[in-house]
Formats: C-alpha cells, structure tokens, sequence
C-alpha cells in the first residue's frame, strides 16, 4: 500500500506574532512549513481525492495573518485547518520558524513544530 506526503516547506511570511507589544507593532518574517501523509486514491489525477497544496498554502497565509502572542496557537490553528479540510489525512506536521527573533546574540531563528497522528489505523483510501 502506498504512502503519499504532500508538503509545504518555508512558506515565507512577514506577520505580527509575538509575546511582546513592540513585535506586534513591528512584526518579522517567519517561514512556515506542512507535511502531511495519507493513502492515495487509485485515480491520482483527481485533485478531490489528494491534499491540494494551494489549500495549504491559503491556510498558512490566512492563519498567519491573524496576529497571535504564541506560535503555539498559531501551529495548532494550522494543524486544526489542515484537519478539517482533508479528514483523511493520516500524519500532520507544522512547523514555524521566526527568523532573527529580538533576542541577544546572532540567532538564525526560533522554531516551534506540532504534530498530528491518526489513532485510528484504518486504511480506507479516500
């Protein structure tokens, strides 16, 4: 049985997410990452029966655009999207990583990742 992943890697955002009123107002970049995996469908032309990236990439961007104090929340509020648009999605993974965070030192970024796995091991195709 096949596995497919379909992925999203360092989708590049300037957003306002951050615990301190001055990143709020000043904002960074951050680069945003999904991965996902599930059984494909025998017709692997149909873009109904996979995980359509541009829908990824739609969800990374609005969710990013939704100031937030934490990028936990924002992880999960990617992760809960994802979800909820492609129920059959067996593994799930976001990861954000904030370039240059405002911190002593010369630091490439910071990184906050969450993932998902189905507890359910059932493998009907979509």
């Amino acid at each position: 049985m096949y596995l497919q992943t379909v992925a999203l890697n360092d989708v590049k955002c300037f957003s306002l997410h951050g615990y301190y009123p001055e990143e709020q107002l000043t904002g960074t970049e951050f680069l945003v990452s999904v991965e996902v995996t599930f059984y494909p469908s025998g017709n692997t032309e149909d873009l109904e029966r996979t995980v359509n990236y541009e829908v990824l990439n739609t969800i990374i961007l609005e969710e990013m655009a939704s100031t937030k104090q934490l990028l936990e929340t924002v992880v999960r509020l990617i992760l809960d999207r994802v979800l909820s648009a492609f129920p059959f999605v067996l593994t799930a993974l976001a990861g954000i990583k904030k370039m240059h965070p405002p911190m002593p030192g010369e630091i490439n970024h910071s990184f906050v990742q969450l993932s998902y796995s189905s507890e359910k091991k059932n493998h009907n195709q979509v």
